[in-house]
């Protein structure tokens, strides 16, 4: 995500603020919240909250850390704060129409099948790259590393990361298309 730390959090731009981190970030903040509180609708107005905190306070993000992270911190503190207040909330027994509003978070059983497939095909296919390719590619695609940070770890030019990590991708779809498996994040 590309916000920039200049915004006016008094003007327009705190609606664009506002509006780019829930796009981004409200479905996977929202589980974070109902994991730790147990109430869909206290989740709901907390998730809430956390958004606008942020924009308020936007102006002292230093970014020393994710602009994700820090949301989330937000979100931690607020979480505390709701469960200081009232500790019995934690522990709110309800009936199972609560489950309607919380979408199951584990596959059925042949999506897990497929899935244990997919994975077992990954692991063997990336074992079969070259390790410099590989490397590159854990790095970038899984440690989510920026292409100048993880030429700076390999001491190579930006564009040799660059390069190394378009043919691990080419070479990693094509081991997969031959064992028949089709990653979305490959295309």
């Amino acid at each position: 995500m590309s916000l920039e730390r200049n915004h006016d959090v008094d003007g327009v731009d705190a609606e664009v603020l506002f509006r780019d981190l829930v796009k981004e970030h409200w479905t996977r903040l929202h589980r974070f919240i109902i994991k730790n509180i147990g109430n869909h609708d206290d989740a709901e107005d907390l998730t809430q909250q956390a958004f606008s905190e942020a924009v308020r306070s936007f102006e002292r993000f230093r970014g020393e850390s994710e602009l994700s992270t820090w949301l989330y911190g937000i979100a931690m503190n607020l979480v505390r704060n709701h469960l200081s207040r009232a500790p019995s909330r934690r522990y709110e027994f309800t009936d199972d129409s609560e489950l309607e509003f919380t979408p199951s978070q584990e596959l059925d059983p042949e999506a897990q099948a497929e899935q244990a497939q997919q994975l077992s095909a990954l692991a063997e296919a990336l074992e079969e790259l070259p390790p410099r390719m590989r490397e590159v590619l854990l790095m970038v695609a899984v440690d989510e590393l920026s292409y100048e940070d993880a030429a700076v770890l390999l001491t190579v030019p930006v564009g040799t990361v660059r390069s190394r990590l378009s043919r691990a991708r080419t070479a990693l779809r094509a081991q997969l298309e031959g064992r028949g498996v089709e990653l979305d994040f490959l295309k």
